[in-house]
């Protein structure tokens, strides 16, 4: 399904949405910053998912489910930084 940043952008936002519902809480940042770090998640996915060797283009549920993994985890490390820096 996504063949270029554009759409993995598009899937980013989606992705950081999920994000939210998998991790709910006080973010420090808000919704505004989940969606951003929904957005970086999926180009994360969009370069480590090649290397890695798993084709991700092929179908749209693989995609989105590489998207919301990058996000969630990247979420977790924002988390973890913006907690012990206030």
């Amino acid at each position: 399904m996504p063949e270029g940043i554009i759409q993995w952008l598009l899937i980013g936002l989606v992705a950081g949405a999920l994000g939210k519902l998998i991790m709910p809480g006080k973010d420090p940042g808000g919704i505004i910053v989940t969606i951003l770090i929904g957005i970086a998640g999926a180009l994360l996915a969009f370069y480590l998912t090649p290397m890695l060797g798993i084709d991700v283009n092929g179908s749209g549920w693989k995609a989105y489910a590489a998207a919301t993994a990058g996000a969630v985890i990247l979420l977790a490390l924002y988390r973890l930084i913006m907690v012990r820096r206030v």
